[in-house]
């Protein structure tokens, strides 16, 4: 079974091709681009250099989000278009739960934080379980869009519950590292570089389980889970009138 995972949820743009239980290549870049300008000709060099038959893929795995509303959209499309294009299914993969999967197996508690801009980070807090074909990744805390403090609060709890130290990763740990430190007692540390970001491979590994669970839809059924509203639809709400060239957005682009 040959699946493709794509990734622009954050500052990363990530796409990768396994077969099996086999990953055939990966593509990470985080440089100065937006995703539009990179996505497709990523995934055209992983084509290329696999010799890959599109008609032989089987599905499309996509981060459906948290994440920049900029970069799901783009991600979406992509995986839209693609799923469309071959009738295959895509597999949606929660960005948090993607990302907690880079630290596969860890007896730590694993905690994503993305930084969502307006003092929040998007994140969540996972486990992983032993089971027969190894770990399986566990929530403890859903998803959701919290401030620095509330996500520090609910880790301390946890790590005080269950007697273990907290492993934290993700793009808001630069922007949030020192305020971790001065207010996290709890024994905890910080994924490498390698494994600190978005990964398409890591997805792949969940995609699998999720498709032979049947937990698939096709490309009319999907659409991002952004978790808030944009800034622009905020500020329509609140009645803020866009002022052309003042105008500022707190999406990643």
């Amino acid at each position: 079974m040959k699946i493709i995972a794509i990734d622009c949820s954050g500052l990363t743009a990530s796409v990768a091709i396994t077969e099996d239980d086999n990953l055939i290549a990966e593509y990470n870049v985080q440089y100065k681009k937006t995703h539009s300008q990179t996505l497709l000709p990523m995934l055209d060099e992983l084509k290329r250099m696999t010799e890959l038959d599109m008609d032989t893929v089987d599905a499309i795995a996509i981060s459906k989000g948290p994440g920049s509303f900029t970069g799901l959209r783009i991600g979406s499309a992509t995986a839209k278009g693609l799923s469309q294009a071959l009738d295959i299914p895509i597999i949606e993969i929660g960005t948090l739960e993607g990302m907690a999967c880079n630290l596969y197996g860890t007896s730590s508690l694993v905690c994503p934080i993305m930084d969502a801009r307006r003092s929040q980070v998007y994140t969540g807090i996972f486990e992983f379980e032993h089971c027969k074909e190894g770990f399986e990744l566990k929530t403890i805390l859903p998803d959701c869009a919290v401030s620095i403090e509330e996500i520090i609060d609910r880790v301390s709890e946890e790590c005080a519950r269950t007697g273990r130290d907290v492993i934290f990763l993700g793009d808001g740990v630069p922007v949030f590292k020192d305020r971790i430190d001065e207010a996290l007692s709890v024994p905890h540390s910080y994924a490498p570089p390698h494994m600190n970001r978005q990964r398409a491979s890591a997805f792949c590994f969940l995609a699998y389980r999720y498709y032979n669970e049947g937990r698939y839809v096709s490309c009319f059924d999907h659409a991002p889970e952004y978790l808030r509203l944009s800034q622009a639809e905020r500020e329509k709400n609140e009645g803020i009138v866009n002022k052309g060239s003042n105008y500022k957005t707190d999406d990643i682009k």
